[in-house]
């Protein structure tokens, strides 16, 4: 077993994902601590394989056809070997530097995730997103997580029991399936904290706000219908 283990889901990130796979190597290498990193190939249709089988040092988990970031998540969860697992969008909106915030607090909860809704955070993108991020936010406390200020944002750290059992119930694989997870937490009880972390929009081909808010609140629905109908045990 590894202190930590990083899960990199990715699609069609041929462009940037070898710069953030270096950044990764560089701040990893320089720790104390043993780790691995996966990167989860979710069915992309460009040389994103090519590229990431370069790094001989990173493991690489492909299939096809694509599935969702939350089915490319959990593939790479449950096959991670670390006592901590760390899961991170291929962008790096939250730059990997910012683990070792999240790391302080580990030992006293189940999950600490990165939040861009606190004081202390700093948020470098367009104001009609921060609205639309509030928006969605507001549903999801009313719905599904209350008490969560941020559930969206790409950068969760879990220790590996936790982990494996919340992953093993998962049952949303595209949009919202951080809510789902934060919403079984909450059923089960896990000890959540919320840190506040730099965070800096990238735009992805493809994925509109709206479109993507639209799809988030279709699965939100989903989550509180699965529980109704004791999906979960």
């Amino acid at each position: 077993m590894v202190n930590l283990s990083i899960i990199i889901p990715a699609y069609n990130e041929q462009n940037r994902i070898a710069s953030r796979l270096e950044e990764c190597l560089r701040y990893f290498r320089k720790q104390k601590y043993s780790f691995e990193i996966i990167v989860v190939n979710d069915g992309s249709t460009d040389k994103t394989i090519d590229v990431v089988k370069k790094f001989k040092d990173i493991k690489l988990v492909n299939y096809f056809p694509n599935h969702g970031k939350g089915y490319a998540v959990r593939t790479g969860v449950l096959k991670a070997k670390g006592k901590y697992i760390l899961f991170s969008d291929a962008d790096m909106s939250t730059p990997i530097e910012e683990l070792g915030k999240l790391i302080g607090f580990i030992r006293d909860y189940d999950l600490v995730i990165a939040s861009r809704a606190l004081k202390e955070s700093k948020v470098n993108t367009l104001g009609y997103r921060k609205f639309l991020g509030r928006i969605f936010n507001l549903f999801v406390n009313l719905l599904v997580v209350p008490g969560v200020k941020d559930t969206q944002c790409g950068f969760k750290l879990f220790k590996r029991g936790a982990a494996l059992k919340l992953f093993n119930k998962q049952r949303i694989e595209r949009w919202a399936f951080d809510v789902e997870i934060l919403f079984l937490s909450k059923k089960l009880g896990y000890k959540i904290k919320e840190v506040g972390v730099e965070w800096n929009h990238f735009d992805h081909n493809g994925v509109t706000p709206t479109g993507e808010s639209f799809k988030m609140l279709k699965e939100i629905f989903k989550i509180r219908w699965n529980w109704i109908l004791r999906r979960y045990k």
